[in-house]
C-alpha cells in the first residue's frame, strides 16, 4: 500500500527539478522555434502549437504513470502554463514583443518576388506560388502585397485599393527592388 502512495509524493527537491526542467525545454523550443522558423508550426500560432505539444508530452508521461508521478506532472503542467500566460503577456508589450513575437516578412510588392525576404521566410520560389494560388491569385501582377505571417502562413493583398497604413505598420518595406523578380527568373 506504501508503494501506491509513493506514486504521489514528490520531495521540495524532486519539484524543483521539475520547475527548471519545464522552463529550460520551454526555452530551447522556443530557441528552435525562432531559429527555424515559424513555418514549423504553421498550422497554430508558434505559442498554441508549442504549449500543445508540450502538454501532450508531459501529459502523456503522467498518464502512463512513467517517471514523473502524478504531482510532478501537475506541477510541469502548471509550470507550462505559468510560462504560456507569461509569454503571453510579454507579447503584449511594445519592447518586449519583438523578442517574443516574430516579424512579418514581406515577400513579394507591387507583383514582384523580393528573394531577400523569401529566403528570410526559409520559403521556395514554388512555396510562395502555393500560397498565391491558395489565394487565387492568377498573375502577379495581382499581388500588391506577399506578407508570410508571425504564424507561418502567407497573406496576400491585391492590387486595386489602397492599403490601409494600420496594415502594414509593423512591416519592414525595403526602399530598393535589387532584390526582386519574378518566377520566370529562377
Amino acid at each position: 500500500m506504501d508503494d501506491f502512495w509513493n506514486l504521489f509524493a514528490i520531495s521540495w527537491q524532486n519539484a524543483l527539478a521539475v520547475i527548471a526542467s519545464t522552463v529550460v525545454i520551454y526555452v530551447v523550443f522556443l530557441g528552435f522555434v525562432r531559429l527555424f522558423g515559424a513555418r514549423v508550426l504553421s498550422q497554430f500560432s508558434t505559442f498554441d502549437a508549442l504549449v500543445v505539444i508540450m502538454l501532450g508530452a508531459v501529459a502523456g508521461r503522467v498518464v502512463l504513470m512513467d517517471v514523473p508521478i502524478l504531482p510532478s506532472g501537475i506541477l510541469g503542467l502548471g509550470t507550462l502554463f505559468l510560462l504560456e500566460f507569461t509569454i503571453g503577456q510579454l507579447g503584449q508589450r511594445a519592447t518586449s514583443g519583438r523578442l517574443v513575437n516574430q516579424t512579418p516578412i514581406v515577400l513579394m510588392r507591387e507583383g514582384r518576388i523580393l528573394h531577400q525576404g523569401l529566403n528570410r521566410a526559409h520559403m521556395t520560389p514554388d512555396e510562395l506560388a502555393s500560397s498565391l494560388r491558395l489565394a487565387g491569385i492568377r498573375r502577379c501582377s495581382e499581388v500588391q502585397l506577399a506578407v508570410f505571417e508571425p504564424n507561418g502562413r502567407v497573406s496576400v493583398l491585391r492590387t486595386g485599393t489602397k492599403i490601409d497604413p494600420f496594415l502594414t505598420r509593423h512591416l519592414h518595406l525595403p526602399a530598393d527592388d535589387t532584390t526582386t523578380g519574378s518566377f520566370s527568373e529562377r
